[in-house]
């Protein structure tokens, strides 16, 4: 039986390392300064959701990373407010920890031993894995999209700027 503290550790280690990852293309995409740590942060908190979905409720692959990228574009919008930069400028950096490398390397590979005529005929199954490694990487891009969309899309003619709390006074 897994303890409670392995969980928690194993999400943690998942989030510090997206974090790194966020931050590292936020520097690579030369982002302001302020957004730098803002896209680490974000980087780390959906990949954290995709992965508890992924490893504690067992949900799929494409379905957690579609939760996740919403979580950063929700996010992002408000964020957006409080360091005075467009979303998009720490969404996207963010959203780079869940791209599929993986499954799309696997799919390259499959269609290089498909070429090979020698290959593919004494790997039957490689087709079939093949198409659908292919698939499941454009779905899981797909998701990526819709997740970072969806925020903007919601959010483009009202600003959360002017919405006042509850006990704020007009200004």
């Amino acid at each position: 039986m897994i303890s409670f503290d392995s969980v928690i550790l194993r999400v943690l280690q998942d989030g510090l390392l997206a974090f790194f990852v966020g931050v590292g293309f936020a520097l690579l995409f030369n982002a302001p300064k302020k957004a730098v740590i803002m896209a680490g942060l974000l980087g780390a908190g959906g990949h954290m959701l995709r992965f508890v979905l992924r490893e504690e409720f067992e949900i799929g692959i494409i379905a957690a990373t579609l939760a996740g990228s919403l979580f950063i574009g929700f996010c992002s919008i408000g964020a957006a407010h409080v360091v005075h930069t467009p979303p998009v400028v720490f969404s996207m950096p963010a959203c780079i920890t869940m791209i599929p490398g993986l499954y799309a390397y696997r799919t390259m590979i499959g269609v290089v031993k498909i070429a090979d005529t020698d290959t593919s005929v004494r790997t039957p199954g490689l087709l079939t894995e093949t198409f659908h490694n292919f698939v499941l990487t454009g779905s899981l891009l797909f998701a990526l999209a819709i997740g970072i969309s969806v925020g903007s899309l919601l959010f483009r003619k009202k600003s959360v700027k002017h919405l006042r709390l509850r006990g704020q006074r007009k200004t």
